[in-house]
């Protein structure tokens, strides 16, 4: 049995009269990568921010290794070392080279001295096909080049798990496929992974397991033979033959 590392419970959110999250219940289990798909609006990335606590939730529990993520003895800023992001819109300090973004939570929550700190940055934005722009900032950097950074810099917290809310929405078309390319290396590498997507492909090829949203509630999950050529729901269906034939278009 694969051990289970996050366990989400009957877990909602609301934001004033607006339920967005309705009876919320999975498990990520250690290695698995996990891809959230559905349409804009239907309580993705909300889900993802309850999960490293961007977001509080309203109800239900969000238990890592058992131990509940909202109980105030919980160490959350340990936990969001431990269960990292990587965002849509890549949050770099726009004031630091890739190296120094890559450093400053080593050091700050891990510790680490600017040495150690630095020698990991070097490694991971290595990793990534980065190194040659280590003292570049993000402005002097394409999308692809500053979410490549942001990976680097969520992998040097060496985190149990990687959420990645929407990680190539932002970027041109041609720049979807290096990033693409590194979170499929990634994945094969055994890193855990939940990574609410538009990429039907990655979802299709690289997931363990797919999880539909709609209105707030998960209505499918499976394994993507499953999910891709067998859904349950007529949603579901109607989803996906209509982004995949967008994504043929491009």
């Amino acid at each position: 049995m694969c051990e289970t590392i996050l366990e989400v419970k009957h877990l909602s959110k609301t934001f004033g009269e607006n339920e967005i999250l309705k009876d919320i219940n999975f498990t990520v289990k250690k290695g698995e990568v996990i891809s959230v798909i559905g349409s804009s609006g239907s309580g993705k990335s909300t889900m993802l921010r309850c999960l490293n606590l961007l977001e509080t939730p309203t109800s239900g529990e969000i238990l890592y290794h058992g131990n509940s993520i909202t109980d105030k003895k919980f160490d959350v800023r340990r936990y969001r070392a431990e269960v990292g992001m990587v965002f849509q819109s890549f949050n770099l300090f726009d004031n630091m080279s890739a190296l120094k973004n890559c450093c400053i939570g080593q050091i700050k929550v891990l510790k680490r001295t600017k040495k150690q700190a630095e020698e990991i940055a070097l490694q991971y934005l290595d990793k990534v096909g980065m190194t040659q722009y280590i003292n570049a900032r993000p402005s002097q950097l394409s999308g692809g080049q500053k979410q490549r950074v942001a990976i680097a810099r969520a992998l040097a917290m060496d985190p149990e798990i990687i959420l990645f809310d929407e990680p190539t929405s932002a970027l041109d078309p041609e720049m979807v496929g290096e990033v693409l390319s590194v979170m499929t290396a990634l994945a094969k590498s055994g890193l855990t992974m939940v990574v609410v997507t538009h990429e039907m492909s990655f979802a299709r090829d690289v997931s363990d397991r797919v999880v539909f949203m709609d209105g707030g509630i998960i209505l499918e999950e499976g394994t993507p033979q499953q999910i891709f050529t067998n859904p349950n729901n007529q949603r579901t269906r109607q989803f996906l033959s209509r982004m995949l034939s967008e994504q043929k278009q491009n």
